[in-house]
Order: structure tokens, then sequence, then C-alpha cells
């Protein structure tokens, strides 16, 4: 049923996406990215291995950024004439004037290839553009089609390796690992007509484990909804979610090709950020004491000199305090911060150095 229904889909935007998509094809893998910010796999003789892989900006139960709902072109999608942190860059932008519904967010993505990869490196740069913060859950809307065939595939989730690996029998094998964070709720089900609502885009993203195993059991096959830790993003702020995907004949080769994809995203974040190679890496710790009545320490580390901004913000979004906004060294810092009249509740401290965030919870009990 699925696959009838997507071909329809196919058909009728072949021609309208024909001028907006963007493909390469590194010797081993071919990445294809539509106007709609549609992530597809193939390998090079043809043979698509995802059908769509999207990202997903979730801040409620009703207001949830997705592909099919809300995004619509704002920057054309195209492959990259010089491209200089990769031998191959495709570049493109969605933003939320398809529907105009909440959250109202621009979304840039980039997909990194290397001659003879069988992997690449995409990255998404999501943009608040409200007029007050939001607090973001991240992930993506993940449909495989291993070998063009849809349904009855497995989607286990490899602790150690932090790997999602969609495979069906001996036929190629697809992981996706998330890089510059770690996986929160990861949720696989049977797909199924009109999925994609915000409500339940909110309940898979939230579902609060890493689902270590799920058995297609039709032929309609298998969704695969990520998400990573919410992050509070303030008005005119990004934040930056960086994925390896890879494909491979059999686990081992995927796992080795996502181990490579690894690597090369270590010198995309280096480019990007101009840093000298790290002594530490970039981390942020659990303020302590947690929960705290008067006050906590925060402690935190940075790989290079730079800009630092450290913030507490409530859970709807508004900042509360500014702890940190200087140029800072490289090396492990502390911030000792009192809460004053803050009264008890959840809170959110956010670090921001270069173009990195990391974001942790903390809790005052007065």
């Amino acid at each position: 049923m699925k696959r009838t229904l997507l071909f329809l889909a196919v058909t009728l935007l072949c021609i309208t996406e024909s001028y907006s998509q963007a493909t390469f094809n590194t010797g081993a893998l071919e990445v294809g990215v539509s106007q709609y910010g549609r992530f597809r796999l193939s390998t090079t003789d043809g043979t698509l291995h995802l059908q769509r892989a999207s990202i997903l900006v979730g801040t409620s139960s009703t207001e949830v950024f997705d592909y099919t709902n809300d995004a619509n072109e704002l920057d054309p999608t195209v492959l990259v004439t010089s491209p200089t942190l990769s031998d191959f860059e495709i570049y493109g932008s969605v933003d939320n004037s398809y529907s105009s519904l909440p959250p109202n967010v621009v979304v840039k993505y980039n997909a990194y290839g290397w001659t003879s990869g069988s992997y690449t490196v995409v990255k998404f740069n999501v943009t608040n553009n409200e007029s007050s913060a939001i607090t973001a859950s991240i992930g993506l809307d993940i449909i495989p089609e291993i070998n063009e065939t849809y349904g009855f595939d497995t989607v286990t989730y490899n602790s150690g390796a932090g790997v999602i690996r969609f495979h069906r029998g001996a036929v190629e094998n697809m992981g996706m690992k998330l890089l510059s964070a770690s996986f929160s709720s990861l949720y696989s089900f049977e797909w199924f007509t009109d999925y994609s609502i915000d409500s339940n885009y909110w309940n898979w993203m939230n579902f609060g484990s890493l689902q270590p195993v799920y058995i297609s059991p039709t032929a309609d096959g298998p969704v695969t909804i990520t998400s990573q830790a919410p992050v509070v993003i303030a008005p005119g702020e990004s934040f930056n979610v960086y994925y390896a995907m890879a494909l491979g004949a059999d686990e081992q080769t995927m796992l080795s090709n996502i181990s490579e994809a690894e690597l090369k995203y270590q010198s995309v974040i280096a480019s990007v950020s101009n840093l000298v190679p790290p002594a530490a890496e970039f981390s942020l710790g659990q303020n302590y004491p947690n929960p705290f009545k008067n006050s906590t320490s925060i402690r935190y580390t940075l790989p290079g000199d730079g800009f630092v901004s450290l913030k507490i913000y409530n859970v709807i979004g508004n900042e509360v305090a500014t702890l940190v906004s200087s140029n800072q060294t490289r090396g492990s810092h502390m911030v000792q911060y009192g809460v004053q009249d803050l009264p008890t509740g959840v809170y959110y401290y956010t670090l921001r150095y270069n173009d990195e965030v990391r974001s942790s919870k903390m809790f005052v009990n007065k």
C-alpha cells in the first residue's frame, strides 16, 4: 500500500522536484536531496535503500515542524560547485511557510561526501525565528526502502556503537548515527496512512528510551523516529545537528563506513569552527548539587579559545539569567550560580561555544 502511495506522490512531484533536487555520486554511494529536505541513499547501481530521512523540530504536542506538513523551499537545493569541507556537497534550506504553523524555524541542510566513501555526513542548522526562546526536541523521520523493497525489515540499535541498523536478510545494511549528541528517544512502528501529525511525532520523539529492536510484520514496513535531549534556542540563534548515514553489504561493513564518516565529521567540525586540534572535548557537566535550594556549580570544558555564552532558561524558554557572555580560553571552567528569587521548578542551562551548543536540566527545590 505504501509503495503505491509513495510512487504516485513521486510521479506527481517529479516534474517540480527534478528542477530543485541535487545528487552526488562518490563512486560507492549516491546521495540525493529534494527541494523540501528529503534525504535519500542509493548504491551506485541506482538501487534505492533510503526512501526518506527528514528533520523534525518539536516544541510541544501541537507544534512539530516536519517535511510533510510544514517544509517549504527557502534556498534551492543545489550541488555546491566548489566544496571546501569535502569532495561533494549539497546545500539547501526550508522554512515553515508551507503551513505557517509553529514552530517558526529555518532549517539549513548540508550533505557532505568523499570520493569512494559509502557514507555521508549530514548537517542540519536549526534557526529559531520565533520572538521568544524555544525548547526544541530535534530528530529524524526515517523510512527505509532496503533494496527498493518495503516491509519485513528489522531495525536494531547497537548501543555500543550508537548506530541504528536497518536490514533484511542478506541484502544491504543501512546505518545512521547521531554524531553531535546522543539519542534520547528511538522508536519504530509500522507505517500507516497519515501518521505524520504533530501529536504522533511528539509522542514518538518523547518515547524516553532507545527501542533495542523492531521487526516489521507487514509489507508496509517500518518508520523510525529519533530525538535528542531538548535544547533551548534563543530568538535568532541557531543549533547544529550532525548525522552519519552509511550503507554496507553486511553489518560490519556498514559499521566500518559509519566509523569512517565519524572521522570525517571531526575534520568538518574542526574546519567549520576553525579550531586547533583540541586538548579536550567540548563538554558540559551536570550541575552540582542537583536538586538545589540556593546555589549550584556548573562545570564545562572548551577544546579551544572562543566566545562562550552560558544562560539559564525556564521550561517555557524564557531566559532568566546570563552567567557567561565573553571570550574564554581552552580548558576547564566552573561557574557558581545563586538562584536568588527563582521559584521551585525545572530549568535548563545552555552553553554555546562557536557553532556548538550543549544543554542540560537543573532542578530548584525551595
